[in-house]
């Protein structure tokens, strides 16, 4: 399973959301409806399947499903 298959599990299963629906131009809120502490769980699952930190002043910057694969690509220590 590749990363992008990882992060698009993850949104799935947190949010409950169509794997088709996991794109990387869909906004976390107004695209797959996360609100607030859908984000804050989604950025802890996100530390424990990857093995890294995400602090609060980047997890802000984290708007689209483009930008947590970006993060993690650059961040991911598994």
């Amino acid at each position: 399973m590749d990363d992008l298959d990882r992060i698009r599990n993850l949104f799935v299963r947190h949010l409950e959301v169509e794997p088709q629906k996991v794109v990387g131009s869909a906004r976390l809120s107004t695209d797959l409806g996360a609100d607030s502490l859908d984000k804050i769980e989604l950025m802890m699952a996100f530390e424990d399947e990857f093995g890294c930190e995400i602090i609060d002043e980047i997890a802000e910057t984290i708007l689209t499903v483009g930008d947590v694969r970006n993060f993690l690509e650059r961040n991911a220590k598994r």
